[in-house]
């Protein structure tokens, strides 16, 4: 009787209910960070790629030019069947966005999972076996991180010529240095780790060590660096199109905009406007997302 009227007055009675420890790790991150912000942005902008056939009904290469310049629909001679505008061709540029955000994501996404599996893997053969080999991959990396990535990218695209696959593989290949370089050093201390030589001591295959023990200790690092490599590469695609020497000129993408906009704006703002701050809070985002999974998922980044 008297432990149930210490509960109504609000008094805590034996210990308190048992909540894993991750949960309550991750709900204090969630308060404090701007993680579920950037994340909730980030779907938006996934699921406008993913559904923009539902979301707009005009063809985004579609011209019309009796509906050249159109000015967005709050503004004086705008039009509510053009809700940001026309482009100088009398293209959507609503329509434009939501699909050029299929190339940017495409680009992102596809290039950072080549460079990630490339790199990391090379990596980790640098960094366990180490010898001539490791020292091979390591100079070949400092070779080409000679040379600035951008201007090398144009150098690739320049030879081998515009489209989006050229661009996906240039990207790609050439980013595998980073997670190269980073895989090798993690490798390099784990495996001098007391489990590994446990493993060793035991009679395990290297596959097995390298499978098991290593490589789940890369995976922290290599997810928070492949988010601000994805941001990185959308923004690379965006200069190689803007120069022309990125994705075909009849695509729909942030870069393509950007580049038929430079000669209209003072007459049309908005035609550069809205794929620019699409692109910033897209790169944006990302970057912030990449600074909150690395507090979160760093031991010694937060407070357990």
């Amino acid at each position: 009787m008297a432990r149930m009227d210490a509960r109504a007055a609000g008094v805590l009675v034996g210990p308190p209910p048992a909540v894993p420890r991750a949960r309550r790790r991750l709900w204090r991150t969630l308060r404090r960070g701007s993680g579920p912000f950037n994340l909730a942005f980030l779907v938006l902008v996934v699921a406008a790629a993913l559904f923009a056939p539902v979301i707009t009904r005009y063809d985004p290469t579609a011209s019309e030019v009796t509906q050249r310049l159109r000015p967005p629909a709050w503004q004086g001679g705008g039009s509510r069947a053009h809700l940001l505008g026309t482009d100088q061709l009398g293209r959507d540029v609503f329509a434009r966005l939501v699909y050029g955000a299929r190339i940017s994501l495409i680009v992102g996404m596809s290039t950072v999972t080549i460079s990630a599996v490339l790199g990391s893997g090379l990596g980790m053969i640098a960094g366990y076996y180490e010898g001539r080999l490791g020292a091979v991959l390591m100079r070949a990396a400092d070779v080409q991180l000679a040379f600035p990535f951008l201007l090398l990218a144009i150098a690739i695209v320049a030879v081998l010529g515009i489209g989006l696959l050229n661009v996906i593989l240039i990207l790609g290949i050439a980013g595998w240095v980073t997670f190269g370089r980073l895989a090798r050093g993690q490798v390099l201390s784990i495996k001098q780790k007391e489990y590994v030589e446990a493993a060793r001591a035991v009679g395990a295959s290297e596959t097995v060590i390298l499978s098991r023990h290593i490589f789940p200790n890369l995976l922290t690092p290599i997810i928070v660096l492949a988010t601000a490599t994805v941001a990185n590469n959308i923004v690379v695609e965006a200069s190689l199109t803007f120069l022309g020497l990125g994705v075909q000129p009849d695509l729909p993408s942030w870069g393509n905009m950007l580049a038929g906009a430079r000669d209209y704006l003072y007459v049309g703002w908005w035609m550069s406007v809205f794929p620019g701050a699409a692109l910033t809070l897209t790169v944006l985002t990302m970057n912030l997302l990449g600074d909150w999974l690395r507090d979160y998922l760093d031991p010694t980044l937060r407070n357990v």
